[in-house]
């Protein structure tokens, strides 16, 4: 990993600076993203790490209390835990990326705002190249070409990118026009019913054929049924996510269920 000076910013460095956390207490869950191309075993492409209390209460609990005096902190938190507990997990040894949320609106200078990550990794020995950022769900952005400015730079800086929730809120085809991630996420409200619903089945089709000439992996996320596996493979999917495989593991990684 290159060796980047970050450009210094307003105030909101000093945050990171003078390592000012987040004052509420998280962990992490882990859930599998399988790869399983016809005819090949399948294999763990990616572990997605999701923010959780420390007795394992569900993410609204802990996204609840977010606001915007505490959203730097809780972004840059999550990111420390996430790494940290991959690397006790020993995530790298499997060959699978580590996904990690992040806050667009939280980011204020891709560069500054990476050295706790960097910081991280480098304590507990985990790779940069394992990383991958994720744009987190739901997150509105009001200025489109600051997150842009985002996963340029993160691209420079040799890490994966993926857009979450393709086909919902801000993860469109506008956006995909401008960068083209890693991988694509397509949201689970696609996804549902996939093998009953033929115009969910024509646009899903559509957009994976799409993304492979662009170069882009698409995981479809929130399977549920051996049906909407099925039909998605069919569609020429490979990658997948969901309860069907594997639940999120609190603070382990969950042996996924099939693939």
């Amino acid at each position: 990993m290159p060796q980047f000076q970050p450009e210094t910013s307003p105030a909101r460095c000093e945050g990171c600076r003078d390592g000012l956390g987040f004052d509420i207490p998280i962990s992490m869950a882990f859930q599998p993203i399988l790869r399983t191309a016809q005819g090949s075993p399948a294999n763990i492409f990616a572990y997605e790490a999701l923010v959780r209390g420390t007795a394992g209460e569900g993410a609204g609990s802990v996204l609840a209390r977010v606001r915007d005096g505490n959203r730097y902190a809780f972004d840059q938190a999550c990111r420390v835990k996430a790494i940290e507990l991959a690397a006790q997990l020993d995530v790298p040894a499997s060959g699978a990326l580590l996904s990690i949320n992040f806050l667009p609106n939280a980011v204020y200078e891709p560069r500054a705002c990476i050295r706790a990550t960097l910081a991280a990794a480098e304590r507990t020995g985990f790779p940069t190249r394992s990383l991958m950022f994720e744009v987190t769900e739901g997150e509105h952005v009001e200025r489109p070409a600051h997150l842009l400015n985002i996963l340029n730079s993160y691209r420079e800086m040799g890490f994966r990118t993926a857009i979450d929730d393709f086909g919902a809120g801000y993860s469109g085809l506008a956006l995909l026009a401008q960068f083209q991630p890693d991988v694509v996420k397509l949201d689970m409200a696609l996804v549902r019913d996939v093998d009953t619903d033929r115009a969910r089945a024509t646009i899903l089709r559509h957009t994976a054929a799409m993304c492979r000439d662009l170069g882009i992996d698409v995981v479809a996320e929130g399977v549920e049924t051996e049906a909407e596996f099925e039909a998605l493979r069919h569609l020429g999917i490979e990658l997948f996510q969901g309860y069907y495989f594997a639940r999120p593991g609190f603070e382990h990684l969950p042996i996924p269920l099939r693939g």
